[in-house]
């Protein structure tokens, strides 16, 4: 091997790069007023450096590798929920069971609502001004407002090789102005409601302190012994990384086992591998699950994940996730899809707002104002993102909204399943967007009335009396 090939310093150089705008960006952050108070993430102002310093293409040609960012954007989402998946969450209690559910069902009614909204726009701009425009890329407003990046660059790949042009920077553009309407919208909501005193915006001065109970428990493996404490969290994050891939790999092979050219792997395997997340997710649960059998059983005497620090692994991947993914943005590829896509986010960023500020006074009355800004934050940005827009206004978290989010999202793969399922088979052909369309509205009206289950009840009972 020539180590002074540069093939050998490519990956570690782009590494190195998106390091350095990340620091650049948080330097800008902490002195530019207006960025610091638009609750903009580091990693997304990073992002937006990138993506101009790419734009005005003054770095040497082929520094930024757009495939190698895609890869990083693909698997740090993984690698992220699988981190908060191996999280001990020692105090969380059954009666949280009921929020859970409440606080899911809000989530994937929001899903759902994204969803009609962007599917119903991009059909009928599809069949009036913009014939040749791919009517399912709507169905891409909900996985970039409420799941990311990350996601919406893996479904926009898969819809961009069944022939969108253009469908991954699509669904990478979609999630970056999910977080301009999330922090800077979530900002401006705050100071209308502040100056309509029905809130109060707090300005948090203080740091949290990491306290040694944090990183060494009593019954935890010692912080440093032949192995360091972290490599281990590191290694448990791969491990079941690669027990993520070893199960999608069998179920890709037994795909292509039945039928080479059915349904299977037409359908079904761009969604096993594009939502590598979603398997991710159950494996870490899984493997929590095994360590805490071991750990009744006594074959394992001491508590090997630690919660601070599997935070720290998935902040990194996250911030990660977000730089690369909007440094990939080819901006060249929206030349024909600016108007459906800042209709789409335009609308969608409005509607949810409205739908959230709805829904959360009638399921979270006793503190509707945390509940919405929380879940707004998290449904056109991250979870990141809620939490940021949440601190403002609740600092000490001792409102259930941060709690929400957390418990929400487990609940939220369970009820999000069947959008999932039916964002492989809308892309198909116009008649299945139609179809798709249709049966997400079904399933919004049977979600929101679950999720206003008790209002109904109630309103039952008093039309008897």
């Amino acid at each position: 091997m020539n180590f002074w090939d540069y093939g050998t310093w490519q990956s570690i150089n782009q590494i190195a790069y998106l390091c350095v705008v990340l620091l650049i960006a948080n330097v800008l952050r902490r002195k530019i007023s207006i960025l610091r108070k638009s609750l903009l993430p580091t990693a997304v102002i990073g992002g937006f450096l990138a993506l101009g310093i790419k734009s005005l293409n003054i770095l040497p040609t082929g520094f930024v590798d757009a495939a190698f960012m895609e890869n990083i954007t693909y698997h740090m989402i993984a690698i992220g929920f699988i981190a908060l998946g191996l999280k001990t969450l020692k105090y969380q209690k059954k009666s949280d069971r009921g929020v859970a559910l409440d606080a899911g069902l809000v989530i994937v009614g929001t899903y759902l609502l994204q969803a009609v909204i962007g599917l119903a726009i991009t059909l009928f701009l599809g069949y009036t001004l913009f014939p040749d425009l791919f009517k399912a890329s709507g169905i891409l407003l909900p996985l970039g407002f409420g799941q990311g990046p990350g996601q919406a660059g893996n479904i926009g790949t898969v819809y961009e090789l069944n022939g969108f042009i253009g469908g991954k920077a699509f669904g990478l553009s979609i999630a970056s102005f999910g977080f301009l309407w999330a922090c800077i919208g979530g900002v401006i909501y705050m100071n209308v409601q502040l100056r309509k005193q029905k809130a109060k915006i707090s300005e948090v001065t203080s740091e949290k302190i990491v306290t040694s109970e944090m990183i060494q428990e009593a019954d935890e493996i010692p912080l440093a012994e032949a192995i360091d404490k972290f490599t281990v969290q590191i290694a448990l994050v791969m491990l079941v990384y690669f027990m993520t891939f070893l199960v999608m790999f069998g179920i890709d092979f037994l795909l292509k086992s039945g039928d080479p050219e059915g349904f299977g792997m037409k359908t079904v395997r761009p969604l096993i591998w594009g939502f590598n997340f979603i398997f991710a997710t159950l494996m870490a649960l899984l493997f929590k699950k095994i360590i805490a059998k071991l750990r009744e059983t006594k074959w394992m005497n001491r508590q090997y994940p630690n919660d601070f620090m599997l935070n720290r692994i998935a902040g990194v991947a996250f911030d990660f996730m977000i730089i690369a993914s909007i440094t990939s943005i080819n901006i060249a590829d929206l030349n024909r899809l600016w108007i459906p896509f800042l209709l789409i986010t335009t609308v969608g960023g409005i509607l949810t707002m409205i739908y959230l500020r709805k829904v959360c006074k009638k399921i979270f009355p006793t503190y509707e104002f945390e509940a919405f800004v929380a879940m707004y934050g998290n449904l056109t940005g991250t979870v990141s993102t809620g939490i940021a827009l949440l601190r403002e206004i609740d600092p000490e978290f001792k409102t259930p909204a941060a709690n929400n989010l957390v418990l929400g999202s487990t609940t939220a793969i369970v009820f999000g399943f069947p959008l999932l399922l039916l964002v492989g088979f809308a892309y198909r052909n116009d008649l299945w967007t139609l179809i798709v369309l249709g049966l997400i509205i079904v399933f919004a009206l049977a979600i929101n009335a679950l999720l206003f289950r008790r209002q109904l009840f109630a309103k039952r009972n008093k039309q008897s009396i």
